[in-house]
């Protein structure tokens, strides 16, 4: 006897609907699945018999073949062990096969039965709405994350036997309901504040400009000055999470069982700081079965290297192209898969080896050429794709006692939004929403000089030693700066501003 069950899996970070086929046939007992699964789902077939035993059910002493379809693409993971086992029991007659088709059924069996928690389950309940079924059968503990996914029903499992007794009529489930825009509200709060940082003003002050226009920036101080403080609190000031864009990131968390229980949804823009040993593949994504890296897990928030000439070279130039078309396409032998990777890069560097170039209390022990050694770790076109680069001096003991509050985050916030609103205004109709993205021909539409702007440009470029490239940089944190302003051109007091933020394209760093 033949049953069919459906269920999914996840490809990158979208689902899929599998269907599993199960036939019993006379023969020598023992299971076989097919369908070009990975170990953990040839693992399942010990489980899914270990589980139907041990919840006092019966298991057929007949030949099992389980199919997984379409067999020409790899099935990895733990989730589908529930829906085998109840295509087992639906073939062996103890399941109704006719309520079989109105669900998708998701689960990792344990051995005692109990039905855990698996990853990517957001994915593939959009795909399961897309496919039209009535509701899906999923664990407990996933329930939060796919009821996100309105106009779907979903029902939570504990055990096996409660999932054979729901498809039976024996047994009522209650469905879960979340509505996204509540979940959104609920979990949107950040739990860090700007108002925690003491002093570093002019940081601060950068800080908003990256985050009004979308900029790359590196922080650059001796240890102890805060530089890993500030960068953890951007997040803070960045426009909020659409609810478009929520689902979108946390479909990508969910890939990689990234969830917390009872949360569905991320409200909060990620922040990401991967620490310098990381390998090519953890930072852009990779495997056999291609998944999302580090610059993936940043998608709409931030990623943070800290120690940047401490990363590997390779690591680091591999940056580039995702930081330029804001996904990355991975290709390996059974195909090729692509990862969105909008995020924003906020990098930390010391001045020289030791740390202490910049710091007025405690003497450099570092060589011109041990430092420019060091900053030269970083490639010519890894800087240019760094529009802001700031010094964070060490906190003087009076601002750390002082009891002055700073601007809080909200405040900061309001600011940018209403920075990102005008060039929403500017670039409608094309793909670019912030400065940073423009291109030469836009910098040169939208970035006009008068004489006495050009004039400090010709100073900064010939006599303070700025190399050619900062030019547009400049250009484009001045745009920046003038609609945190807003002015609607570009005036000296912006571009001369803008000249303190490209502290390593100074003669006296080269």
């Amino acid at each position: 006897m033949i049953s069919r069950v459906q269920s999914g899996a996840v490809l990158g970070i979208d689902g899929y609907v599998v269907e599993v086929e199960v036939h019993l046939s006379p023969g020598l007992p023992g299971m076989s699945i097919v369908g070009l699964p990975d170990a953990a789902v040839k693992e399942s077939s010990d489980r899914v018999a270990a589980a139907i035993r041990n919840t006092q059910l019966e298991f057929p002493v007949r030949r099992i073949t389980v199919n997984l379809a379409p067999a020409d693409i790899k099935k990895e993971g733990s989730g589908f062990d529930l829906p085998i086992a109840l295509g087992i029991l639906a073939a062996d007659g103890i399941v109704k096969p006719e309520n079989l088709h109105r669900y998708l059924i998701l689960g990792e069996l344990s051995l005692d039965g109990r039905v855990k928690p698996i990853k990517g389950t957001l994915s593939i309940a959009a795909q399961a709405k897309k496919a039209g079924v009535e509701g899906i059968l999923l664990p407990k503990a996933n329930a939060a994350e796919a009821a996100v996914i309105t106009g779907l029903k979903v029902f939570p499992l504990e055990t096996l036997p409660e999932a054979l007794a729901f498809l039976n009529g024996e047994l009522e489930l209650e469905a879960v309901t979340k509505d996204p825009e509540s979940e959104y509200r609920e979990h949107s709060a950040y739990d860090l504040d700007f108002t925690d940082v003491k002093g570093q003003y002019h940081v601060k002050r950068a800080l908003e400009i990256a985050a009004a226009g979308g900029h790359n920036i590196i922080l650059i101080g001796p240890p102890g000055s805060g530089k890993s403080m500030l960068a953890k609190r951007l997040p803070t000031i960045l426009p909020p999470l659409t609810l478009d864009e929520a689902i979108e990131t946390t479909k990508i968390h969910s890939v990689l069982g990234l969830i917390n229980n009872g949360k569905g949804l991320l409200a909060t823009r990620p922040f990401r700081s991967p620490h310098h040993t990381i390998s090519d593949a953890g930072l852009i994504g990779g495997g056999k079965m291609p998944m999302p890296g580090e610059v993936s897990l940043a998608h709409n928030g931030v990623l943070f290297l800290d120690e940047l000439p401490e990363f590997k070279r390779n690591a680091l130039e591999v940056l580039r192209q995702p930081m330029e078309d804001r996904q990355v396409c991975i290709s390996r032998a059974s195909g090729s898969l692509t990862f969105p990777t909008g995020f924003m890069l906020v990098a930390a560097m010391n001045p020289c080896p030791c740390g202490y170039r910049t710091d007025p209390k405690r003497e450099c022990q570092c060589t011109p050429p041990q430092i420019k050694k060091y900053v030269s770790r970083i490639s010519g076109p890894m800087m240019d794709r760094i529009d802001i680069h700031i010094q964070v001096p060490a906190v003087e003991y009076k601002d750390l006692a002082s009891n002055t509050v700073g601007e809080p985050s909200a405040v900061l916030r309001e600011r940018v939004q209403q920075a990102r609103v005008r060039q929403l205004q500017r670039f409608a109709g094309s793909k670019i929403f912030a400065n940073a993205s423009m291109s030469s021909k836009q910098i040169k539409t939208h970035c006009p000089l008068d004489a006495a702007s050009q004039k400090i440009m010709a100073t900064a470029i010939d006599k303070m030693g700025m190399s050619a490239r900062a030019h547009d940089r400049i250009l484009k944190v001045a745009r920046t700066i003038a609609d945190l302003a807003g002015d609607d051109t570009v005036a000296a007091e912006h571009i001369a501003e803008a000249i303190q933020y490209r502290t390593l394209d100074k003669e006296n760093w080269q």
